[in-house]
């Protein structure tokens, strides 16, 4: 909603802009200044280059979109009403998290990657975290996810993709080899090297898809579904948790293992997915209290994920080992596509089977005039700002709207006597980022998560050499493995920290120190090297990685609440690309390219050569697990520093918070 300035000096300082404005709006009339320089060059034919000048008439003069009025889109939203509407968006969800994962299919084309274009392994890991820089770099998405529709952070997170995704595959392919208009961006400087670092820039653009995806996705359907946090993050995160295995399947059936083909799908692809998701991911009306039919609809959509997690794995271990002809092959992509397809199955039934609504309250959400209504059916739409009273102040009943304009008021009315000052927020109530950063408990959660999922990422981006390192060529399996191993770390951690909170008041935390203690085994074992251990380990790892994503979500909004929750959380997950930066972009790959050129003699030249054996990654291990060993001390500090706002939060079985909060 646009703010229209009083007075009648304004006008004319638009006038005065518009000016300028104008003149760069001529820019068409200089196409006789270098036409003459495209036929030259180019070798065009006069009836070319009158082709090129009308195709700059046509596009100066398609004023229709611009003419448009889409102001109301900037700050204002439809609320979809309804029972049926949250689980439309949740099935369209699973669609977007299986996109968002694109981040997990780099150990698919890494080898290629360091074979064609001649990268050793420390350039490699660092191209690596250029992916989790890149997927972690979510604060922008979670300020304008407060600000704007859904669809706006889904288009966004489509052009990363295709630009991002595009560049890698114009190198790969040798489509073209050099990219001298991309800006160098160095943090890290090679010497011999130049276009590492415009890869290095793509891939981050490409990861950064995975922030714009997940914010929007995750932040929508924790607010439509605000009573059942725990359950709906672990349904999130576990389902893209298992993009890497729908990936790996997709890489291994449709593109016949080629790293090019994976990358052209990931710019095309995706993309494509993701805009005809764009209609179905809308905030809705949440209701007001436990629905009787809501724990069931979650029972069946927690029980699609298990058996397509299942399905991925099995399929990808036979096509592995008895090598199934095409068809076959393709049968299982299309009952994967089925199984994805299975959380629609609630809106569908809810459409066939209608239930009378009137036992299930909707959320009160104070719009602040009757304005905001549109007038139409008795389930007509409601359209607001996308941000309403604070959730935490109403009993999670909405997200407060115009908080510079409420800070005014009330300063105003402290400066009369009418209120008492403004209160900082307790935990457990809407925080501000800035109050948020503030605190000790956010910082211990900064931590816990760098030294956790910072750690794990490491392992995650040299996973397909750790594997070649022990033995296994083919780590299309490991890949899957932890895929599956991800998703049901990702989906138990959420319904069982939702479970234990609900019924004992646990921190959710205190499952994040025993996934932690799991995680320094599991480094020894990687770092020992025993025969038959790597895929157990594989197996533990990814429970213990996807379970820490999972508890997380909730438990940053259980602390600070939901109204800037995308902002809080995103800027949590910068601990992962720190600890990749510091783990796997400066010491796993200097340890593992000291080892190799020990065993080749240094001689290096040739991108084939390979680290084998046990030491290429011991260094590395043991040092994960000390640091692993260190998050575990802080997670049980945190544990117990918020033990005490767990038990009033919970009280009751079920999520509540005190009516006093102002502010």
């Amino acid at each position: 909603m646009a703010v229209l300035k009083a007075g009648s000096r304004p006008p004319w300082v638009g006038l005065g802009a518009a000016v300028w404005v104008l003149i760069a709006a001529g820019n068409s009339y200089t196409f006789p200044l270098y036409s003459h320089a495209l036929k030259s060059v180019l070798g065009f034919n006069q009836q070319q280059l009158t082709m090129l000048g009308v195709a700059i008439d046509i596009g100066s003069n398609m004023g229709i979109l611009p003419g448009l009025n889409l102001s109301p889109i900037k700050l204002m939203v439809v609320l979809k009403a309804g029972s049926r509407p949250p689980w439309v968006g949740l099935g369209a969800a699973v669609w977007v998290l299986i996109a968002a994962g694109n981040g997990y299919t780099f150990p698919l084309y890494s080898h290629s990657l360091k074979s064609v274009l001649g990268f050793n392994q420390q350039q490699l890991t660092m191209l690596g975290v250029a992916i989790d820089i890149g997927s972690s770099m979510g604060i922008l998405p979670g300020v304008i996810c407060n600000k704007f529709p859904p669809w706006v952070l889904l288009f966004i997170g489509t052009l990363t993709c295709f630009l991002g995704y595009g560049v890698l595959w114009l190198a790969l392919s040798q489509t073209v080899a050099f990219l001298p208009y991309w800006v160098l961006f160095c943090m890290y400087v090679y010497h011999h090297t130049f276009s590492i670092w415009q890869l290095w820039l793509a891939l981050c653009i490409a990861g950064n898809s995975c922030a714009w995806f997940g914010t929007s996705v995750l932040v929508t359907n924790m607010r439509n579904f605000p009573l059942s946090r725990g359950t709906i993050a672990g349904i999130l995160k576990g389902y893209a948790g298992l993009s890497a295995a729908v990936y790996t399947e997709i890489y291994s059936t449709v593109l016949h293992n080629s790293s090019s083909n994976l990358l052209l799908f990931l710019t095309l692809g995706v993309p494509v997915l993701c805009f005809a998701m764009m209609y179905f991911i809308r905030p809705c009306t949440p209701a007001s209290g436990e629905d009787s039919a809501e724990h069931g609809h979650f029972l069946f959509t927690q029980a699609a994920s298990v058996a397509l997690g299942i399905y991925l794995l099995t399929t990808t271990v036979l096509d592995n080992v008895l090598s199934l002809s095409s068809p076959f092959s393709y049968t299982f992509l299309v009952i994967m596509v089925l199984l994805l397809m299975a959380p629609l199955a609630i809106p569908i039934k809810m459409t066939l089977y209608p239930v009378n609504n009137k036992k299930s309250g909707i959320l009160d959400r104070a719009v602040g005039s009757s304005d905001c209504l549109i007038s139409g059916d008795a389930n007509s739409d409601k359209t607001e700002p996308l941000l309403t009273p604070s959730s935490s102040t109403t009993n999670l009943g909405s997200f407060q709207e115009g908080d510079d304009a409420s800070d005014v008021d009330i300063l105003l009315a402290e400066g009369e006597g009418a209120v008492k000052k403004k209160r900082r927020p307790k935990r457990g109530e809407d925080f501000r980022f800035r109050e948020a950063i503030v605190k000790a408990d956010f910082w211990f959660m900064f931590l816990v998560f760098f030294l956790g999922v910072g750690s794990g990422a490491t392992v995650l981006n040299n996973l397909a050499q750790i594997g070649i390192a022990q033995g296994v060529n083919d780590t299309t399996i490991l890949l899957s493995l932890f895929s599956f191993c991800n998703f049901a770390g990702r989906l138990g951690g959420g319904a069982v920290s939702e479970h234990f909170v609900r019924s004992k008041t646990i921190p959710r935390t205190i499952w994040i120190t025993w996934t932690q203690v799991v995680m320094v085994i599991t480094y020894l074992l990687f770092a020992s090297a025993l025969s038959g251990t790597l895929y157990v380990a594989t197996a533990l790892f990814g429970i213990c990685y996807g379970v820490q994503f999972s508890v997380m979500v909730p438990t940053a909004s259980d602390l600070f609440g939901l109204k800037h929750f995308g902002v809080i959380y995103n800027f949590l997950l910068l601990g992962s690309p720190l600890g990749a930066l510091l783990f796997s972009g400066l010491l796993a790959g200097y340890v593992y390219d000291m080892e190799a050129a020990k065993q080749q003699g240094f001689n290096l030249l040739n991108a084939e050569v390979s680290c084998l054996g046990p030491n290429c990654f011991r260094i590395t291990f043991l040092v994960l697990a000390g640091a692993c060993g260190l998050g575990c001390v802080l997670s049980i500090i945190l544990t117990w520093r918020i033990r005490p706002v767990y038990k009033m939060l919970y009280a009751g079985g079920s999520f509540r918070l005190p009516q006093s909060s102002h502010h």
